[in-house]
């Protein structure tokens, strides 16, 4: 009898462009695809934080090199991807949240968490994805969403607004694009405790609410995110597309 054998979650060879690259999520990603064996480009807007995060990644044994990059500008990104391209992976962890009151949200707070969070993601996933084409090349495209995209929350209006949007655009792609080998995904982290989140935990109302919705009992750590991108980013989810994995310690299980 011949036993199958699981694919490898192994990257080696692998292009990856990491956004949003230098703190929180995006980092621990970062790290998790070097430790796979993928080459990164790593892209955030300070290039300050982008040495030092490409000098911590490189002295570890991880191939790496910088991509000063601002998502929110779209002809900008497309010329990145455009000059920097193909990326086999990519995982688009570039976002903010400004949070409030649905009855306090300003205008200038919408558009701006909306052209970052939806428009800036959108162009991206799109531009990468056209490289990969014309290049004739599968990929795997992965957008940090967030568990606000299956549910709302206090204050978060706009920020749901735009993770729900991400969330709809993904599974788009991922049905125009699958017949050409590129899938598209969605990670819907719970609140990992990262300098974006500070605030929010050292409201001892909000920290309540979060424990108290979070099954598993304690909120998230970035080490938890890792996993899952290596998974989606590897040949062990090849039949995975259109999908949000959730990593919410069961907070949207109700």
């Amino acid at each position: 009898m011949t036993l199958p054998r699981t694919p490898s979650f192994r990257l080696d060879g692998k292009r990856a462009l990491v956004t949003g690259a230098t703190s929180g999520i995006g980092l621990a990603c970062a790290a998790a695809l070097g430790e796979a064996g993928a080459r990164l480009v790593v892209a955030a807007r300070r290039t300050d934080k982008l040495a030092s995060l490409v000098h911590s990644l490189q002295s570890v044994g991880h191939n790496a090199e910088a991509l000063a990059l601002d998502v929110s500008d779209v002809a900008a990104t497309e010329a990145a991807v455009e000059a920097h391209g193909p990326f086999d992976i990519l995982v688009n962890s570039a976002g903010m949240a400004r949070h409030s009151p649905a009855f306090e949200t300003t205008e200038a707070d919408f558009d701006a968490v909306s052209d970052l969070n939806i428009k800036g993601a959108y162009f991206l996933t799109r531009a990468v994805a056209k490289v990969l084409n014309a290049a004739g090349k599968p990929g795997t495209l992965i957008n940090i969403s967030s568990q606000m995209a299956q549910v709302g929350g206090v204050d978060r209006a706009v920020y749901a607004a735009t993770k729900h949007a991400v969330e709809g655009f993904t599974k788009s792609m991922a049905i125009e694009w699958g017949p050409k080998g590129i899938r598209v995904n969605t990670i819907c982290p719970t609140f990992i405790l990262t300098p974006l989140t500070k605030a929010t935990f050292d409201n001892p109302e909000r920290a309540a609410w979060i424990r108290e919705k979070i099954k598993l009992g304690r909120p998230g750590e970035v080490e938890d995110i890792m996993g899952a991108v290596v998974f989606l980013a590897s040949d062990a989810s090849a039949l995975i597309t259109g999908a949000a994995l959730m990593v919410d310690g069961g907070w949207t299980a109700e």
